[in-house]
């Protein structure tokens, strides 16, 4: 990400890790997932209008929690439909076109004030705190309300302890979207761009095969 970087503000003409693998995180195949559409209606169901408003952007632009916290209406566009913001991870801007149901979405919430935030307690509770995590906690207790989400069960006692990791998450939703992309036949440097991956590896690591495409792939071999 510093190379990435310092070839993006001209301070080298060449990033000498462009062709180095990215390390994959241990067990991040195993702990997360996309969400099913049919998990998606349920949990849409048990959100407050901000959060349903968090989970519609997370789903229809795959950007993380905090990036969409921190949104005002400064970084909406109505009249070109599109959503403009720089990732508080990557420093990366985007501009990335609003999906129909996303822009119908905010035609119906639209503030006159271009200063205000799109989700009000969220990006009460980002500017205090500097960081999501009680907003991530908070959505873990959605999904456990839900039924999409076991309570956390510590394995042991004292500091040792650990807490049993969810399959679905906030982060979910950004697989989510990227899986959907892939599954709806979007080519992959398309749906990378549109995500926001730095790189094809990380892509990758975000990409769940589902059930129905599979099924489709089996189904589309030949008879012998």
């Amino acid at each position: 990400m510093l190379f990435l970087a310092a070839r993006r503000d001209g301070v080298l003409s060449e990033n000498p890790a462009e062709f180095v693998e990215a390390v994959r995180e241990r067990g991040i195949s195993n702990t997360r997932r996309a969400f099913s559409v049919d998990e998606l209606r349920i949990l849409l169901d048990h959100c407050d209008p901000e959060w349903r408003s968090l989970v519609l952007f997370g789903i229809y632009s795959g950007q993380r929690l905090s990036d969409l916290s921190s949104l005002t209406w400064n970084n909406v566009d109505l009249a070109k439909g599109e959503l403009r913001l720089t990732t508080r991870k990557t420093g990366r801007r985007l501009t990335l076109p609003l999906a129909p149901p996303l822009q119908q979405h905010l035609e119906n919430i639209v503030d006159d004030d271009p200063n205000a935030p799109i989700h009000p307690r969220a990006y009460s509770i980002l500017q205090k705190q500097g960081r999501a995590a009680s907003l991530s906690n908070r959505f873990a207790e959605i999904l456990v309300q839900a039924g999409l989400r076991p309570l956390h069960k510590r394995t042991c006692k004292g500091r040792d302890a650990t807490r049993q990791q969810s399959t679905l998450s906030f982060p979910s939703l950004r697989r989510t979207a990227t899986t959907l992309l892939h599954e709806a036949g979007v080519p992959a440097a398309v749906a990378q761009a549109l995500i926001g991956h730095d790189s094809e590896a990380i892509h990758e690591l975000y990409v769940n095969v589902g059930k129905e495409a599979l099924t489709k792939a089996a189904a589309s071999l030949p008879v012998l």
